[in-house]
């Protein structure tokens, strides 16, 4: 129960990796907020979270929007009072060459990954200054180290978001807030499931460790960077790939 009793924000909260560390946060004894895009999926993952003994909240959250992002955060001070842990969680792709992306694609990636991870980060931000502690995840990618062709909208989002986790971590130190970032791999979820099998060989020989991760890797490392035994921990990011990248 590294997290008993903390309220935990999780942004994308309502399917795949976003799920899987709201489902650990409550094992660890976290209430947790479910925000994401589709209410409906909130829901059913909040129904989840409760059958685990714990309160949760779901909530339709748009995190481009600001406006309506903090009123959002006056909701979960309504049921909560307080936001200990944010996940910055929420993101999409919109693949394509670089000759061929319009600029739709590339504003909506950058939109919803890194003017989110902002928007959530200075929103919840205020709330932790005032309590003098918090604990803000972001997830970033190997993909915003190493790059990918088709993906220069996704990899320069992420790669943003590392940046801003240090610049961000510097700036909230002194009021007890740590921020670091996870940088996963290939993980196991609905997107990878649909690739070519040749493809996914292919993937999984780059890997030293010779296998996808799962959603619960990178759950796993969330919730030591929210628990107090990474508190001497700030503006890194953690690399959970299996050994793919080594930097």
């Amino acid at each position: 129960m590294r997290l008993k009793d903390r309220v935990a924000l999780i942004t994308g909260g309502a399917q795949g990796i976003g799920r899987e560390i709201a489902l650990t946060f409550a094992s660890e004894g976290a209430d947790i907020v479910v925000g994401d895009i589709n209410l409906d999926k909130a829901i059913k993952a909040q129904a989840d979270i409760e059958a685990l003994g714990r309160k949760a909240l779901a909530l339709e959250l748009d995190v481009t929007d600001y406006a309506k992002l903090t009123q959002g955060i006056n909701k979960i001070l309504d049921k909560f009072k307080k936001v200990d842990i944010l996940v910055n969680n929420a993101g999409i792709t919109k693949d394509n060459l670089i000759l061929r992306m319009g600029d739709a694609e590339w504003d909506a990636v950058i939109g919803v990954n890194l003017k989110g991870t902002f928007n959530c980060t200075k929103a919840v931000s205020r709330l932790m200054i005032k309590q003098r502690y918090g604990k803000i995840i972001n997830v970033a990618s190997i993909i915003g180290i190493i790059g990918n062709a088709g993906q220069a909208n996704y990899s320069a989002s992420k790669a943003g978001i590392i940046a801003l986790t240090k610049s961000a971590a510097k700036e909230l130190a002194s009021r007890n807030i740590n921020v670091n970032a996870v940088a996963p791999g290939f993980i196991q979820t609905e997107m990878t499931a649909r690739l070519p099998e040749d493809l996914k060989q292919k993937m999984q020989e780059a890997i030293p460790l010779g296998r996808f991760g799962s959603p619960v890797d990178v759950a796993a490392v969330c919730v030591f960077l929210a628990s107090e035994e990474a508190s001497y921990i700030t503006g890194q990011t953690i690399i959970v790939d299996g050994g793919m990248v080594m930097v």
